[in-house]
């Protein structure tokens, strides 16, 4: 895996260094190429492996990282998804769409979703089983990657908004500075609950939002920012970033200076969200 580079960025006259893991590859980048690193490796050594298995939502950055994945070692990728609305069928865009092109299957049955999650499912040994974005003890290697390319920033604050957040669980382990984050996907409470599941100690330093984001849900403030950051020079995704960006503007006394956003990529996802905001609050 190559070293992404860090970028000076300038926002509303605050200076950044924007480390841009949505630079890794055109295909297999951000937080997901750091998760997936271990089981790239994995694949290489082990052709006997036919097929991988996975779960989450219809949009999934890791459902099209994994598709990625699976079409570079020419295996399946059976995702299972509780949902698939008609229109999306119909119309297929964004990460739905881009794996589907990969070849992958996207399965809707919440039935399996819950076998798998209470582990009731039997793996054969020529299927690998991933769990919901990623958030496994595996992502740990190739994140440890990531903190050694950090390694002379140790006097920066590192931040970068949280899904499983296992990102920034394991850039905290491994990266001798300080480490913020904010939860995106469920409270800070669930965050902490899946810390808890891979590590006993040493979490990164949760910042709080100024208000309840509902995961999905379109927010106009979040298009707001998300147009500013774009104007001033980088596209961030619009799920996890515009959230994360308000919290780092809303504690740059806490932050200070020297300040690390990690772009962890998901710009594919940025199609079907952009249709979307476009469609209920115009360009």
């Amino acid at each position: 895996m190559k070293n992404s580079p860090i970028h000076s960025f300038k926002f509303q006259n605050k200076s950044f260094l924007i480390k841009r893991d949505d630079l890794l590859h055109p295909d297999f980048s951000g937080n997901k190429a750091r998760k997936f690193y271990s089981y790239f490796n994995y694949l290489k050594q082990n052709p006997n492996i036919k097929k991988i298995i996975s779960y989450g939502s219809n949009q999934s950055n890791a459902m099209y990282s994994l598709s990625v994945l699976a079409k570079l070692f020419g295996v399946e990728l059976w995702y299972y998804v509780n949902h698939i609305p008609n229109y999306l069928k119909i119309n297929p865009i964004g990460n739905y769409k881009y794996t589907l092109l990969n070849g992958a299957k996207i399965i809707e049955d919440s039935q399996t979703i819950k076998e798998l999650k209470n582990k009731n499912v039997n793996i054969d040994k020529n299927t690998i089983f991933i769990k919901e974005g990623g958030a496994t003890k595996e992502a740990e290697i190739g994140i440890n990657i990531l903190a050694k390319e950090l390694e002379k920033y140790n006097d920066y604050n590192i931040f970068l908004p949280s899904g499983t957040g296992v990102t920034a669980l394991y850039l905290q382990k491994h990266f001798k500075g300080k480490v913020y984050t904010c939860s995106c996907v469920g409270d800070d409470e669930y965050l902490i609950k899946q810390w808890n599941e891979l590590e006993k100690e040493n979490y990164p330093i949760i910042l709080k939002k100024h208000k309840k984001f509902h995961f999905g849900k379109l927010y106009k403030e979040n298009y707001e920012i998300w147009k500013k950051l774009k104007n001033a020079g980088i596209e961030f995704d619009l799920l996890y970033d515009p959230i994360g960006w308000q919290v780092v503007m809303n504690n740059l006394d806490i932050l200070g200076e020297k300040i690390i956003y990690i772009h962890q990529g998901g710009i594919k996802g940025n199609e079907s969200m952009l249709e979307r905001y476009q469609r209920k609050y115009g360009d």
